[in-house]
């Protein structure tokens, strides 16, 4: 099955051609694809009347950084303000990653996106491509602030997708703009980077996407492409029975498989459920190569659809929402609607 994303503010004609094709699941949306809410409703409706079967739609919408919906929406403080705080108050801290993804997820909701790519659960190492979208260093800190975070989710009615697995915060390079090798062990790993994915799983989240990364001690392959990282360790091992998602098949770290149609076909033959092509130019090559495999993995995307979903009106009026914006404008004073 295959995310796509899509160029503008409005669908194009071959666009809509794309999405009723069955090999795509779901649109991914960007900055590029917003102006303000009263377009995003109006384009949610449109992605939803090309076709009468079920369409995911889903946003990385992480807070700090990386929120692609960012005028009429909460201005999400960083993850790492919640690690900040959780040096100094620990309980205070997990309070806060809950209410942080409840405030996200809900007004997600009220606008029927399904799904926001979250949370981040990759070690606060020094990461190009990471840095303030990391809880905190400390595996244990990150798995206590991810499971808060997971509950927020579910609270909010949305499914929680961690990333990215097995760990991207340890290593320097940003695999967006280059290739990354970490060398460490198996035991190494797991006494660190998995620690976050096992608690987060325990709580029950229910999706992962794979980080672009190799772990040479471990496969040779980059851990979206490798049957022993997704069968062997985390559905074997790890025991998760969840849908398994790549990461973009557009970044420079998923070229060692080849070209694009190589690469989505790498992504399945290793066990991913879900390909994510971001970038509209990519999208027929991958189409292609989705309608060329035969046997992709079995995948029921309405596990990942949106459950509650609350009138921005209503969610405006909530009391607890209005509590939660004063709780997180401790955290950033940006944090606002």
């Amino acid at each position: 099955m295959l995310i796509i994303g899509i160029e503008a503010l409005q669908l194009a004609t071959h666009e809509r051609a794309w999405l009723a094709a069955p090999e795509v699941g779901g649109v991914i949306l960007f900055a590029r694809n917003y102006a303000d809410r009263v377009q995003l409703a109006r384009l949610i409706d449109e992605l939803r009347g090309t076709r009468a079967t079920p369409l995911l739609i889903a946003v990385d919408q992480e807070g700090g950084p990386v929120q692609r919906f960012r005028d009429g929406f909460t201005r999400l403080p960083a993850l790492d303000t919640l690690g900040a705080l959780c040096n100094r108050d620990p309980a205070r801290a997990v309070a806060l990653a809950e209410e942080h993804a409840w405030v996200m997820a809900s007004e997600l909701r009220a606008m029927d996106v399904d799904l926001s790519f979250a949370p981040v659960l990759d070690l606060a190492r020094g990461n190009r491509a990471i840095g303030a979208r990391a809880l905190h260093a400390d595996p244990g800190v990150v798995a206590m602030l991810g499971q808060a975070y997971v509950r927020g989710m579910h609270l909010a009615g949305m499914a929680a997708t961690l990333k990215h697995f097995p760990g991207h915060g340890s290593v320097l390079e940003d695999t967006h703009h280059e290739g990354a090798r970490d060398p460490r062990t198996l035991a190494q790993l797991l006494d660190a980077d998995l620690c976050p994915f096992a608690a987060a799983f325990a709580a029950g989240a229910e999706a992962v996407m794979m980080a672009h990364v190799t772990y040479p001690a471990i496969d040779a392959l980059p851990a979206g492409y490798s049957r022993r990282w997704i069968k062997e360790i985390l559905q074997g091992e790890l025991g998760f029975a969840g849908i398994v998602i790549s990461d973009d098949v557009g970044m420079v770290a998923a070229a060692s498989a080849g070209g694009v149609g190589a690469r989505v076909a790498a992504h399945y033959a290793a066990g991913c459920h879900v390909v994510l092509a971001c970038t509209p130019a990519l999208v027929p090559e991958a189409l292609a190569a989705a309608r060329a495999r035969r046997d992709p993995p079995a995948c029921d995307l309405a596990r990942l659809a949106g459950q509650a979903a609350p009138t921005w009106a209503a969610l405006h009026d909530n009391p607890q929402r209005t509590r939660f914006l004063a709780d997180l404008a401790t955290l950033s004073p940006q944090a606002s609607a």
